[in-house]
This record gives structure tokens, C-alpha cells and sequence, in this order.
């Protein structure tokens, strides 16, 4: 809840006229309870989870022929029924796992000095902010994820979210409860580091399971703004970790792909690049063509 309760006040308290951005936010929160402000966040991941993955999932079930080259692995096809049970699985997580994570880390987005009210933060702000963000939390994914790629880690959590080998934007979130606790962790460490606006923070998750959602698409598509992002990962990046599965020690990174290439666990990839370069199919051969490879999300239950 802002503390003053009228514009005027506001104006006075920041020595000059409010922006329309500031104005907006003025006459939406000034009334309203932190607590409930912060509960946003709940509500925008809720959106992100069901709305984003609809376009891809719908090209996937009933798209043109022409997008199947953009496939990474054409020859698997999750249908309808397999992805609805991904989507009820990933909310019955969401509700009692995301949902108490995020209403009770409200006492710890408060002591980290996330702020709520005005002024709102500059453009150029947000931007360094974000970065920061990103860079903090795919620096401590990647160990993480590498960790969950131990025996121990991988059959009692990770093995879950591997089981769609050919992944799809509802599965970005699927995975074992401890899985989505202990990742969830590097998402606050930047925050907790340069803390921000609550704006910049809610901007920073829905824009991390965006991205989340985008590289478990299974479709690399050539007009993609993030193809622009310098070490980006993509789809296609992810999608060879998810092919290879449990025995996987290739291409943990997140979003960047410089910890893999420092690290050095990008050389399986880098060689099944040089094996499409080698046999010239680089735009036509897929993962699931040159291992003959199947999803076991693609497969019926009752054909078993």
C-alpha cells in the first residue's frame, strides 16, 4: 500500500509530475495491500502456464505442413490426450507446491528491500536488473541441474521431467515437487542481490518460463527473437539434452550456453552438430531422424 493517498501527495513526495505510467500504477495500488500485490505474481504464472504453450501445442495437433521442417524431431507426435494429463500435472504442482512457495516467500521479498511503490523504474533500469537476473540464475541452474544428473539425483527427482524425451511447452514446468523447490531457488538470488520493483520482478519470472517454455517447444523457429541473444540456448539446444535423457551430461545450461562451453559439457552436442554437418542435412535432419529415437510421451498407454 502506497503511503500517501492521493496523486497530489505523490507528485509532492517525488518533486515532479508523475509519469501515465506512474499514474496507472497510482490509481491501481495505492489502495491495495502489499501482500495482495505481491500475489500477482501467482496469478501471472498461472497465465504464462496455461496461455504461452497454446500456440506451439496447436501447431503440434493441427498445424500446416509447412512447419513441420521446423520440428525438431518430426517423426514424434505428443497428441492431444498426453498433453492435457502434462497440464493437469503441472497445475497440481503449481497449487501445492508454487502456490504456498510463492505466498510464503512474500516475508523474504520484503526483507531483500523489493519495493512497491513510486516511482516506477526506468526503462534502462529494468534491463539491468533483468540481466543481472538471468546471469545469476543460469549460473546456479546450471549447477543444479548438473547435480540432478548424478544417480541419486536423477532417480529419485530429475528422472521426471525427462520422461517427455521429446519435450512440449506444458512440460517446461513438469517435474517432481524437490525439483521445482530447489530450482526455484537461483530465481530469487538475483532479486535478492540488486533488488528491484515489484514490476521488475514480476516481469522477471513470467519472462523466465517464457523462455522455459520456448526451449521445451520442440520447434526451433528461424524468426525467433531470441535467435538475436548473444550464448542464447534455444530449442534445439535443450532439446538434445532431453533426447539423450538420464544418460545426458551434455547442455545443462538454462538459458546461456557459456557455463556448458566452459565447463565442457557441450562436446556431445557439438559432435552430433558436426555429424549433421558432415552428412549435409542440416536443415532436414532432426535428433529423432539420425538416432530413430521415439517419445515415450508419444506413445499410447494402452499399445503398451
Amino acid at each position: 500500500m502506497l503511503p500517501y493517498q492521493t496523486l497530489h501527495e505523490a507528485q509532492d513526495s517525488l518533486g515532479r509530475p508523475l509519469t501515465f505510467a506512474e499514474t496507472l500504477w497510482f490509481n491501481y495500488s495505492a489502495r491495495m495491500p502489499d501482500f495482495l500485490l505481491y500475489f500477482h505474481n501467482f496469478l501471472f504464472l498461472l497465465c504464462v502456464f496455461s496461455l504461452c504453450p497454446l500456440p506451439v501445442a496447436l501447431v503440434e495437433l493441427k498445424g500446416p505442413k509447412f512447419l513441420d521442417r521446423f520440428k525438431i524431431q518430426p517423426k514424434v507426435r505428443t497428441p492431444l490426450h498426453i498433453m492435457l494429463k502434462c497440464y493437469k500435472d503441472v497445475m497440481v504442482v503449481f497449487f501445492f507446491v508454487v502456490g504456498p512457495l510463492q505466498l510464503s516467500s512474500y516475508p523474504l521479498i520484503k526483507l531483500v528491500g523489493i519495493r512497491m511503490g513510486l516511482p516506477l523504474p526506468s526503462v534502462w533500469e529494468m534491463l539491468a536488473q533483468l540481466l543481472v537476473y538471468f546471469l545469476v540464475e543460469d549460473y546456479g541452474n546450471y549447477w543444479l541441474h548438473r547435480w540432478m544428473h548424478n544417480k541419486w539425483g536423477y532417480e529419485k527427482i530429475h528422472h521426471v521431467h525427462h520422461e517427455y524425451t521429446a519435450p512440449i511447452g506444458f512440460a517446461a514446468p513438469y517435474a517432481h515437487w524437490a525439483e521445482v523447490l530447489v530450482l526455484g531457488i537461483p530465481a530469487f538470488v538475483g532479486p535478492a542481490i540488486v533488488p528491484g520493483h515489484i514490476v521488475t520482478f514480476w516481469l522477471w519470472i513470467a519472462l523466465r518460463q517464457m523462455e522455459a517454455i520456448e526451449t521445451h517447444s520442440g520447434y526451433d523457429f528461424p524468426w525467433s527473437l531470441t535467435k538475436f541473444i548473444p550464448f542464447y540456448g534455444g530449442a534445439e539446444y535443450h532439446d538434445y539434452h532431453h533426447y539423450v535423457g538420464g544418460l545426458s551430461q551434455s547442455n545443462f545450461a538454462s538459458v546461456f550456453t557459456y557455463c556448458d562451453y566452459i565447463y565442457g559439457t557441450d562436446k556431445g552436442y557439438r559432435y552430433h552438430r558436426y555429424q549433421k554437418a558432415q552428412l549435409g542435412k542440416m536443415k532436414d535432419i532432426s535428433f529423432g531422424e539420425v538416432n530413430g529415437k521415439s517419445n515415450k510421451a508419444d506413445q499410447d498407454p494402452k499399445s503398451q
